[in-house]
């Protein structure tokens, strides 16, 4: 008597679509700003499902909802962002966020297409899982930078990693916990013995994510404690977006009034926010306009300002968003321009080549991006400190900090930004958690200073030292080591991952060679 089998697998399309969608829901949940971080290792296992014995189109339907489905719930504050700033009706707004948010979750439509390619040509559907997340978070362009290891922001033991593969090693590791789990799941639905390998894997890779994470803990805590310590106070001035163009003085005399209150704290130094000097002062001369606000702090800072220029072409002139760093006399020491500017914000798309683009859109932003990352100089009690500034997103861009960090060698670094835009939603704090790794990767102390939260300290292993609350005239006083380390990320960059994408799409292209004796899946219909 012949036994007769139901092919569970693929799914039918209503229920892999839930599936999807609710690996979509699981991973915001898993995010910052709701922080159910234990998510983060069970996030990924409807896809899995959903996607198992799909055609390379099925998938990538899948993972494209999946990514709206992370998108719209994690970035839902475009809606008020848009409605407040743009001027249109809020259906229009709406579209707009739809638009968006699609487009960022083609990051994860590209992870499924890259599955079903390779799967379908016979590769392991477990490492090819993995891999295709890492080229997704490596390759795919987005308009909002995020990565999936933020999902364990407040569980440093888990984001060690982050020193020797950055981001993508500190995700995939999560990554690799949902394949074995995926794998229980889907053995038991196909009633088939389970991947041994595959379970020894995820449980191998979790041990030594806490194994390493624990005692690079104790290494870095051990050398942050006999390094040279300051005191920095974090300003938060909490200016209007408006208010900080058209009230200057109120905003100066904000950042003077909280200096002067870190420095009877114990600060030895002070952190301002970006374009906290809002009034405009001209380049050349920056360094003795600006003298007129840093003599009136009495310590060292490190502060925000906007140069202009005078150029001879259809523009006029341009704009730089500098941080500028003075000694405890006012003398201006140090200079920083911001290199990754805000396309149609801060510049047009091939305006310098073609400044008459400017005269065309007059409103768009005529800033121009810095061209060193020569390190600021900080004069604590007589011993100069090169610090390494990132201003508004750069501190969000794993590879540019790296850059930064091998080129300027510094002791800290620090991110001036304006989160004001977003107003008191949960946008503040995914930012400040997507930074947190860059103290990690560097194994540096990381000082935010922000207009209106999140202003923060953080430690080398990731703990957040001190923080402001959003939308609140503050400072903050707390201890910072001067640190210096070579991290292996440092060395490599994403160079491995971006050999790893090389192979997987190599592998969405080409078919495995069976080997001899091994009977081989039937291959999936490809799109």
């Amino acid at each position: 008597m012949t036994q007769t089998t139901t092919t569970v697998f693929p799914l039918r399309p209503l229920l892999a679509y839930g599936c999807a969608a609710l690996s979509g829901v699981l991973y915001w949940l898993a995010f910052p700003g709701v922080d159910a971080w234990p998510l983060a290792f069970v996030a990924w296992v409807p896809l899995i499902v959903a996607m198992r014995g799909q055609t390379p189109r099925r998938s990538l339907l899948l993972g494209w909802l999946a990514g709206l489905m992370m998108n719209v719930c994690g970035f839902w504050w475009l809606q008020g962002m848009l409605t407040t700033f743009s001027g249109f009706p809020a259906p229009v707004c709406f579209l707009f966020l739809i638009i968006v948010c699609g487009f960022q979750g083609g990051r994860v439509a590209f992870q499924g297409w890259l599955i079903g390619r390779a799967t379908a040509r016979g590769w392991p559907w477990a490492p090819v899982f993995a891999a295709a997340f890492a080229a997704s978070e490596l390759l795919f362009p987005v308009l909002f930078v995020w990565y999936y290891a933020a999902t364990v922001h407040q569980v440093p033991v888990l984001s060690q990693l982050a020193d020797v593969g950055g981001p993508i090693l500190v995700g995939l590791a999560l990554v690799t916990v949902n394949v074995a789990l995926a794998e229980a799941v889907l053995s038991r639905a196909e009633r088939r013995p389970v991947s041994v390998p595959t379970l020894a894997t995820g449980a191998a890779v979790l041990a030594i994510t806490c194994g390493y994470g624990a005692v690079r803990i104790h290494q870095v805590d051990a050398a942050a404690q006999a390094a040279p310590s300051a005191n920095v106070g974090v300003i938060q001035a909490n200016m209007g977006l408006t208010e900080k163009r058209s009230s200057f003085d109120e905003g100066l005399r904000r950042h003077l009034t909280l200096s002067e209150d870190a420095r009877q704290r114990g600060a030895d130094f002070v952190v301002w926010s970006e374009t906290s000097a809002m009034r405009p002062v001209r380049d050349p001369t920056y360094a003795d306009e600006l003298r007129g606000v840093s003599s009136r702090i009495g310590l060292p800072a490190i502060f925000g300002g906007v140069i202009v220029k005078r150029v001879p072409d259809e523009r006029g002139y341009v704009l730089f968003n500098s941080a500028v760093s003075s000694d405890a006399r006012g003398a201006i020491n140090g200079r920083y321009d911001k290199e990754f500017l805000l396309t149609f914000g801060e510049y047009l798309p091939f305006g310098e080549t073609f400044p008459i683009l400017y005269r065309w859109s007059p409103n768009s932003g005529r800033f121009s991006p810095g061209t060193s990352l020569d390190p600021l100089i900080v004069d604590v009690r007589g011993e100069k400190h090169p610090v390494s500034a990132l201003i508004c997103y750069e501190d969000i861009l794993p590879r540019f900090t790296n850059d930064a960090v091998r080129h300027a060698d510094p002791e800290l670094i620090v991110n001036l930004t304006n989160d004001a835009w977003f107003g008191d939603t949960a946008a503040p704090w995914e930012h400040f958690a997507l930074t947190q790794l860059r103290a990690v990767e560097h194994r540096r102390y990381f000082v935010r200073g922000t207009n209106s939260g999140v202003s923060a300290v953080v430690d080398p292993v990731g703990r957040v030292v001190a923080h402001t609350n959003t939308f609140r005239t503050e400072s903050l006083v707390a201890p910072i080591h001067w640190m210096r380390s070579h991290t292996v990320y440092e060395v490599t960059g994403d160079w491995p991952w971006l050999l790893l994408s090389g192979g997987l799409i190599y592998a969405a292209f080409r078919r495995r060679r069976q080997t001899a004796g091994r009977l081989a899946r039937a291959p999936t219909p490809e799109s």
